[in-house]
C-alpha cells in the first residue's frame, strides 16, 4: 500500500484543492466559473470567433489572478501529451470501473509513473444524470454535496454555488476525479446532443475528457438507441461529438467498434474525428461480438486505421488483452499509441503492472519454481479493502498481520480451511457436555446446507436476538465490492465453497462480512502456498494434470476414437485423429505448442495463463467454436441457413432450435440480462443496464 500512503500524506486538503482548481477552467471575468452553456464562455453563444476558435481546438479559459486571459483548449496529440501521454487504459464499464477500482489498479503502478495509467468511470447514462439529482449523486462523487450543473442550470443561483464548490474543494472534495484518480475520463451514452452537453457539464470540472460510448453492444443499448446501436445513424453521432467539441470546457473522445469492412470502419472512424473527437479508440470486435460469441478482436483492422489516419490522430486499441504481455504485443502489432483493458483489468487488476524482480517479490507476489507467478489473492483483496476504508468510509483499515511467507518461523498454526472453524469447535464441545442442539439454536455459519438455506437461518437467528444486519449501502463502491470480489476469486472459490458461501452472503455496506471473506482467502492461500513449498510444487502440478478444461481436447479425442473403433472405423483405415488437430493434442497448435488458430481452440491460451489457484490470473472465455460445441451457443436462422447453403454445418444447425444475440434473450434460454428501471421526470422510465460487465 505504499503507493496508496503516500498518495494520501503528500496530496493535503490544500494540495488536493490547487491540484483539482488548476484542472477547472474558468474565465478571467469576475472570476466566475467558465460555462459555455449561459453564454459566459466561447462556444454557442459565445460569438463567431469563439466558435471558430473552438473548431480549431478551442478556447480553454485558465484561472487567473483578477485577468481576463484566455488559453487555448488542447485538442488531439496536443491533449494527450498534456496527460502524460498514458499507454495503459482502465476501460469503462457499467456498475465496475468505479473510484474504488480505479484506485486499486492505480496503486500497482510507481507513483512516478501515475500518469502512464488513464481510467474511465462506468458507462453513465446522460438523460439520467442530467435530470435525475438523485441517479447523479449515486454514481459521481467528486464532491461531498450534490453537483451542479455550470453549463444547463435553471439561472445564476446555481453558476455561484458551483463556484462556492470550486473554492472550497479543500474541504468538499471527496472521491471521483480527486488529484489521485487522474488521469480521468467521464463516459456517457446518449442519443440527443443537449442532454449530453448539459450531462457533461455537470462532471466537466472533475475530469480531463468526456467521451461518448458508441460500443456498447446490449440489448438494453438497442431499445434506448445509444451505444453501438447510433452506428447507423452517423450524422446524429457527429452531432453529438461536435456538441461537446464546441461547447465544453475539457475535450471529448469517443469509442467504437469496427463494422463489417475495412472500408466503412475507416469512414466511420474519419466521421468521428472530423466532428471533434480528440481521442479515437476502436475495440476490435463488431457489434455482434458479444456473449459467447465474443471470439478474438480484430488487431489487423484497428492496424490499419492507424495507417490509413493522419499521424496526428491519437488511438486506442481494445480487445484481446488477458494478461500484461498482450499490451506490450498489441501496442506492437497494431501501432496504437494506448492498450484499453476491460475483463483482463477486472480479474486481474495488476495487468498494467511490471512483476517486481525476481528476488524482490515480497509478501504480496509469489513466483513459482518455473519462474512463472502473479499478484496473491490475499494481498489484493488487502489493499481493495483498505481501499476501501481509507478513501470510502475514511476510516484507517484495521491493523493487519504480515501475509504468510513458507520462511516466517512457523507459529501456531491458523485454522485450515478443511478443518473446523472455531464456531464448529465450540458447537462439537458443547455437543459433548450438553447433548446436540434443536436445529432452531444451531450457529448457521456451521451449518453445511445451501447458502439460502442458512442465510435464512442466520436471518430468524438475528431476528430472534433484536439484532440487524447493517443497511445496504447505495455507495457505487460498496455496490460492486461483492461483484468485483467473485471475479477476483474465481479460481479460489471454485476449490473453496466456504470463501464462496461467505461472499454469497456478504451484503454492500456490511464491512465485518466483507473482512471475514479477507480473513478465509488469507488462509485459504497459506495452505495452497505451504502445499506448493512443502511438495516442491508438486501439489500444483497434479492439479495441472487434473485440469478439466487443459484435458478436455484430449477427453474428446480419446472419446472419439473410441467411437470409431466401436464402429470399425478404425479397421477400414479411417484416421482418428492428427497430430496438431484441434482437440487431439490437447494445445489447439502443431505438436502441443499452441501455435494453431487461434479462433480455433482456446487451450493454449488457458495453458499459458493458468497459474495457481492463490494467485490472481485472466479467465479466459471459450471461443465461439468451443461454446457451440459445448451446447453454450446456440446458431440463429440466418446463420444456420448460411452454413446449409455452404454444405456445412448442417448438424450444428439442427442441435441449435433457439435464436438469440448473445444477451441471454434466446427462446427458451431464460431472462435477458440484468437492467434497473430508472425514473424521469413523470410517469417516464429509462432502463439502464446491470451487467457486470458492458464495456462500450
Amino acid at each position: 500500500m505504499a503507493s496508496l500512503t503516500s498518495s494520501s500524506s503528500s496530496t493535503g486538503p490544500e494540495t488536493e484543492a490547487a491540484g483539482m482548481a488548476a484542472r477547472v477552467a474558468v474565465d478571467g471575468g469576475g472570476g466566475g466559473v467558465s460555462c459555455n452553456g449561459n453564454g459566459s464562455g466561447s462556444g454557442p453563444g459565445g460569438g463567431e470567433e469563439e466558435e471558430e476558435e473552438m473548431r480549431r481546438g478551442g478556447g480553454l479559459g485558465e484561472a487567473q489572478a483578477g485577468e481576463k486571459k484566455k488559453t487555448k483548449k488542447l485538442h488531439g496529440r496536443a491533449f494527450y501529451e498534456s496527460i502524460g501521454s498514458p499507454k495503459f487504459v482502465l476501460a469503462p464499464m457499467v456498475d465496475q470501473s468505479e473510484f474504488a477500482w480505479r484506485m486499486l489498479s492505480r496503486s500497482f503502478i510507481p507513483g512516478d509513473r501515475q500518469r502512464d495509467l488513464l481510467a474511465y468511470t462506468p458507462m453513465l447514462h446522460a438523460r439520467l444524470f442530467c435530470e435525475t439529482p438523485k441517479f447523479r449523486d449515486a454514481h459521481f462523487q467528486p464532491l461531498r454535496t450534490s453537483l451542479v450543473s455550470c453549463g444547463g442550470g435553471d439561472g445564476a443561483g446555481e453558476g455561484e454555488q458551483q463556484q462556492e464548490e470550486v473554492e472550497g474543494k479543500e474541504k468538499k472534495a471527496f472521491l471521483d476525479g480527486n488529484p489521485a484518480d487522474r488521469p480521468l475520463f467521464v463516459q456517457f451514452c446518449a442519443n440527443n446532443p443537449d442532454e449530453l452537453l448539459k450531462a457533461a457539464t455537470y462532471v466537466a470540472p472533475f475530469c480531463d475528457a468526456v467521451d461518448l460510448n458508441l460500443g456498447c453492444p446490449q440489448g438494453i443499448a438497442r431499445k434506448g438507441r445509444y451505444g453501438a446501436f447510433l452506428q447507423e445513424d452517423q450524422e446524429l453521432i457527429y452531432s453529438l461529438i461536435n456538441k461537446l467539441h464546441l461547447g465544453l470546457d475539457v475535450p471529448v473522445t469517443a469509442k467504437i467498434r469496427i463494422l463489417d469492412t475495412k472500408e466503412k470502419t475507416l469512414a466511420y472512424a474519419q466521421k468521428v474525428l472530423e466532428a471533434g473527437a480528440s481521442i479515437l479508440t476502436v475495440h476490435g470486435r463488431t457489434r455482434e461480438m458479444k456473449g459467447h460469441k465474443t471470439g478474438l478482436a480484430d488487431w489487423k483492422m484497428i492496424r490499419f486505421l492507424r495507417e490509413s489516419l493522419p499521424k496526428e490522430t491519437v488511438l486506442f486499441a481494445n480487445g484481446n488483452i488477458l494478461r500484461k504481455e498482450d499490451i506490450e504485443r498489441c501496442l506492437e502489432e497494431t501501432g496504437a499509441d494506448a492498450v484499453m483493458s476491460a475483463e483482463g483489468n477486472l480479474y486481474d487488476p495488476a495487468i498494467f503492472a511490471d512483476a517486481p524482480p525476481v528476488g524482490e517479490e515480497g509478501r504480496e507476489y509469489w513466483r513459482g519454481g518455473d519462474g512463472k507467478g502473479g499478484w496473491r489473492m490475499d494481498a489484493v483483496v488487502r489493499r481493495y479493502m483498505d481501499i476501501i476504508h481509507r478513501y470510502v468510509l475514511e476510516v484507517e483499515p484495521p491493523a493487519r498481520a504480515p501475509l504468510y511467507l513458507p520462511t516466517d518461523p512457523d507459529p501456531e498454526s491458523p485454522t485450515s480451511t478443511t478443518t473446523q472453524p472455531p464456531a464448529a469447535a465450540a458447537a462439537a464441545e458443547s455437543e459433548k457436555d450438553h447433548g446436540p442442539k434443536r436445529k432452531s439454536e444451531q450457529d448457521p455459519s456451521t451449518d453445511t446446507g445451501p447458502p439460502a438455506k442458512r442465510q435464512k437461518q442466520q436471518q430468524l437467528k438475528q431476528k430472534k436476538s433484536g439484532g440487524a444486519r447493517p443497511p445496504k449501502s447505495t455507495s457505487p463502491n460498496m455496490l460492486a465490492m461483492q461483484p468485483h470480489l467473485f471475479k477476483l476469486l474465481r479460481p479460489l472459490v471454485a476449490r473453496h465453497h466456504n470463501v464462496r458461501d461467505a461472499l454469497a452472503r456478504s451484503r454492500a455496506g456490511d464491512m465485518e462480512a466483507f473482512e471475514n471473506v479477507l480473513r478465509l482467502v488469507e488462509v485459504a492461500c497459506r495452505e495452497g502456498i505451504k502445499a506448493y513449498h512443502d511438495t516442491g510444487g508438486q501439489s500444483w502440478e497434479r492439479e495441472m494434470e487434473d485440469d478439466v478444461r487443459l484435458n478436455a481436447a484430449k477427453a474428446a479425442a480419446n472419446a472419439r476414437r473410441a467411437m470409431l473403433e466401436m464402429k470399425g472405423a478404425a479397421a477400414v483405415g479411417h484416421p482418428a485423429g492428427k497430430k496438431g488437430e484441434v482437440g487431439v493434442d490437447g494445445d489447439g497448435g502443431e505438436g502441443g505448442e499452441g501455435e494453431g488458430e487461434m479462433d480455433e481452440s482456446s487451450v493454449a491460451t488457458v495453458r499459458a495463463c493458468k497459474r495457481p489457484w492463490w494467485v490472481v490470473q485472466p479467465y479466459v472465455r471459450p471461443l465461439p467454436k468451443e461454446a457451440l460445441a459445448k451446447g453454450a451457443l446456440t446458431m440463429s436462422k440466418k446463420e444456420r441457413e448460411a452454413l446449409e447453403k455452404k454444405g456445412e454445418g448442417k448438424g450444428k444447425a439442427e442441435e441449435g432450435e433457439g435464436e438469440g444475440d448473445g444477451d441471454g434473450d434466446a427462446k427458451g434460454k431464460g431472462p435477458g440480462p440484468h437492467v434497473e428501471a430508472e425514473n424521469v421526470g413523470v410517469g417516464e422510465v429509462v432502463l439502464v443496464p446491470k451487467e457486470g460487465l458492458v464495456c462500450g
